[in-house]
C-alpha cells in the first residue's frame, strides 16, 4: 500500500532554467548588498575556477557553496563579516528568481495527493544555503503542502547517495517499499530511489533524460497529473 510520494524539485515541481547572464547579475546584486561596486573580472574568475567545482563535483559529497563564495571573495581581496556575507548570499540568490518557475499544476497535484491521505516530501540536490531554499518553498506556497523537504546542502550528500532518500523516509516514518519517488533524472532520482527500495516514476514533462546507460523507472509521467494515475495503480 502506498503511503508517501516524494518529489525532486528542479525540473519536476518547478522548471529550473540555467541562464549564464544571471551568474553576473547575482554577483552584482551581492556586491550591491555589500554597498560596493562589483570587483572587476569577478564573474569571469568565478566561472573559470569555482563553477566547475559546483557543476562537476568529484564525489557525491555536497560542495560547501558559502565556503567557495568566501574563497572567491577573499581571492578578490574582499573580506566581509558574517552579517554582510548573509546579505550577499541573500541578494545573489534572489537575483536568480527568473530561473525558478513553478509548474502551473504543482499546487493542484500536491493538494490532490494530500487529500488522499498520502505523506509528501521533496528531496533535491541544491547547493544554496538551506535557509534560502526553504524560504523559496514558503514563498511559492509549496512548503505548506509538504511533510518534509530536504536539500543536499543540509544533508551533506547529493543524490543518488542513499542518505538523501533514507533521511526523507525516516522523517516521514514510511518504509521504502511503501513510497514512490518522482524525478526527472534517471541516475540521481530513479537510480538513487530504487537502490533503497522505493518505487520510481520518471518525470518527463520538463526534460526527458534518455541516457542510454540510465536505470529503468517503474513508471513514466508525461504531465504532472499523470502522477495521479501512477498513484492509483500503486494503491
Amino acid at each position: 500500500m502506498l503511503e508517501a510520494v516524494f518529489f525532486d524539485w528542479g525540473d519536476t515541481l518547478m522548471r529550473w532554467a540555467w541562464q549564464p547572464e544571471l551568474l553576473e547579475a547575482g554577483h552584482a546584486a551581492g556586491f550591491r548588498a555589500l554597498g560596493r561596486a562589483p570587483a572587476p573580472g569577478f564573474t569571469a574568475r568565478f566561472a573559470e575556477a569555482y563553477l566547475p567545482r559546483l557543476l562537476r563535483p568529484a564525489t557525491l559529497e555536497e560542495a560547501d557553496y558559502p565556503a567557495l563564495v568566501r574563497e572567491a571573495l577573499a581571492e578578490a581581496g574582499i573580506e566581509v563579516g558574517d552579517d554582510q556575507f548573509v546579505s550577499y548570499l541573500d541578494a545573489e540568490h534572489d537575483a536568480w528568481q527568473p530561473a525558478r518557475m513553478l509548474a502551473s499544476t504543482t499546487h493542484a497535484l500536491l493538494d490532490v495527493l494530500r487529500g488522499q491521505g498520502l505523506r509528501l516530501g521533496l528531496v533535491s540536490n541544491a547547493i544554496d544555503p538551506p535557509w534560502l531554499l526553504h524560504r523559496d518553498l514558503e514563498r511559492l506556497g509549496v512548503a505548506e503542502r509538504l511533510d518534509v523537504a530536504l536539500f543536499s546542502s543540509e544533508v551533506g550528500w547529493r543524490k543518488p547517495h542513499p542518505a538523501m532518500f533514507e533521511r526523507a523516509l525516516a522523517e516521514t516514518g514510511v518504509e521504502a517499499g511503501r513510497a514512490l519517488f518522482v524525478g526527472d533524472s534517471l541516475a540521481n532520482d530513479v537510480g538513487g530511489a530504487a537502490a533503497v527500495g522505493m518505487r520510481t516514476c520518471q518525470a518527463v514533462w520538463f526534460t526527458a533524460d534518455d541516457a542510454a546507460d540510465g536505470p529503468e523507472p517503474d513508471f513514466q509521467a508525461f504531465t504532472q497529473m499523470d502522477v495521479l494515475t501512477v498513484v492509483r495503480r500503486l494503491s
